[in-house]
């Protein structure tokens, strides 16, 4: 009677097993992406590609480890302790049998698992990795590599990586599981050959069967434990070793009141876009266009109105003219809802959507990160000149390397090192000597030069090239 109760009862309380083990993982493992998604933004000198595989492969990787291996490892040694304690009470002749059936099973099974299956582990990691390497290159830089006509050789390099990982996963294990197997049949075996028949022998045959099959996922399990060990100890390397400090802002005290329009001007590196950030997070209510703005796949209409879930088509309508969206709206067959991603529009397409999305977001705060960078320089400047008419009654922050936009600003504040050299209106810098004014003079020549050639030479020239010329 309790042979056929606890039959049927087996799958359901297998189905409980499985649902509390992977209930207690998935919130497990939800904290553990947290934390490793924190530790990935610390490091800088992470490529994408390994990146995903920490998040994505090893995360799970680990999360197998727990559900396949620790948990069938603990049920293994509870069920193991009771099934000694009870045959040692009833033979000891059984007691030795099912003994060395378990320390075969539970013990050196998994041992030549684990052996056979470290080399597997050891290649197929790093590999993973590689591929995934390859693959974003593939994606990503696919444009690049069509130019240069390298693409063949790309893929050749990813073929190869994957048939190394499919040959080296299928080197032979499975006879481990055929071995587990004859262990239980012989232990059972051993057990009617050795012990008079009786109730007695039956109850410890059955038991001793039902015990063996619970060490008999050991093996696999200790394989597989071998495979995700190498993702843990990177995983725990990420969590533990140091990342790059994010570096700190500059000490600058700025006015945010309405209707204050401040500019942020210094070479590569001066700290323009950490002081932008910085303000950012201490005014919940600023918003902006940034350098790494991201544009979503999907509508234009929906690429814009997050920013302001409330906004009419008017709202829209008035911000894709300030930014000159309404002439590229105007040449699709499906206005805003057109579908996009990054991938599909161009450069300049990308700044206005950004900027428009700014504009829209009607914050009493306005970050903008080289605004009109993308754009045409008439362009831009007319862009630019028009933004800052939409916004005369709101906090405005503008981070340029273009000093041609500043002309009426009254603060500007020239960071190098982090640290600030100048501040002042637009007007008093460029007369006084130092950073502003070389690279006013810098930007008056270029600009000089663009006219007498009727090129327009300073569409191209970015604030490296300033550096360059002002040096």
């Amino acid at each position: 009677m309790l042979v056929r109760t606890l039959a049927i009862a087996r799958g359901g309380l297998r189905y409980a097993e499985r649902l509390a083990g992977h209930s207690a993982v998935l919130r497990a493992m939800a904290d553990l992406r947290g934390q490793v998604y924190a530790a990935l933004v610390r490091r800088k000198d992470i490529r994408e590609g390994d990146a995903l595989t920490r998040v994505v492969s090893d995360v799970d990787s680990l999360q197998d480890g727990l559900l396949r291996c620790v948990v069938p490892a603990c049920v293994a040694a509870a069920v193991g302790a009771i099934g000694l304690t009870v045959t040692a009470v009833m033979s000891a002749t059984a007691l030795v049998v099912l003994l060395w059936a378990l320390v075969i099973t539970g013990l050196v099974l998994p041992f030549v698992a684990a052996r056979l299956a470290a080399r597997t582990a050891q290649r197929t990691v790093p590999d993973r990795a590689k591929l995934a390497d390859h693959m974003l290159d593939l994606i990503h830089g696919s444009a690049e590599l069509e130019v240069y006509g390298a693409r063949p050789a790309k893929l050749k390099q990813a073929e190869a990586t994957a048939a190394s990982i499919a040959a080296v996963e299928r080197r032979p294990g499975a006879f481990i599981g055929a071995l587990g197997i004859t262990v239980q049949i012989g232990a059972v075996f051993a057990l009617i050959t050795l012990l008079p028949p009786g109730p007695t022998t039956a109850a410890l045959a059955l038991g001793t069967l039902t015990a063996m099959e619970i060490f008999l996922p050991l093996s696999s399990a200790a394989a597989r434990w071998t495979e995700v060990r190498p993702a843990i100890a990177r995983i725990r390397a990420l969590l533990t070793e140091p990342g790059t400090p994010p570096r700190a802002a500059p000490q600058v005290d700025l006015d945010l009141a309405p209707g204050k329009h401040i500019a942020i001007v210094g070479p590569s590196g001066a700290g323009k876009s950490a002081l932008l950030a910085d303000i950012a997070r201490r005014e919940p209510s600023a918003r902006g266009a940034t350098a790494d703005a991201y544009i979503f796949a999907g509508s234009i209409r929906e690429n814009l109105t997050f920013a302001q879930p409330h906004c009419n088509q008017d709202d829209l309508d008035r911000v894709a003219h300030l930014v000159r969206l309404d002439e590229w709206l105007a040449s699709l067959p499906q206005g805003w809802d057109t579908v996009i991603d990054a991938d599909t529009i161009s450069g300049g397409q990308r700044q206005r959507i950004i900027l428009a999305r700014a504009l829209l977001a009607d914050a009493p705060i306005v970050l903008l990160d080289e605004p009109v960078e993308s754009l045409d320089t008439d362009q831009g400047d007319k862009i630019l000149a028009d933004m800052r008419a939409a916004t005369h009654d709101r906090a405005v922050v503008l981070v340029t390397h273009r000093l041609s936009h500043l002309d009426g600003f009254q603060d500007v504040v020239v960071l190098e090192n982090g640290r600030v050299i100048q501040r002042g209106a637009h007007a008093d810098l460029v007369c006084q000597k130092g950073y502003y004014q070389d690279s006013w003079r810098a930007e008056e020549m270029i600009s000089a030069l663009a006219t007498s050639r009727r090129t327009p030479i300073l569409t191209c020239v970015n604030e490296s090239d300033l550096d360059h010329i002002r040096t």
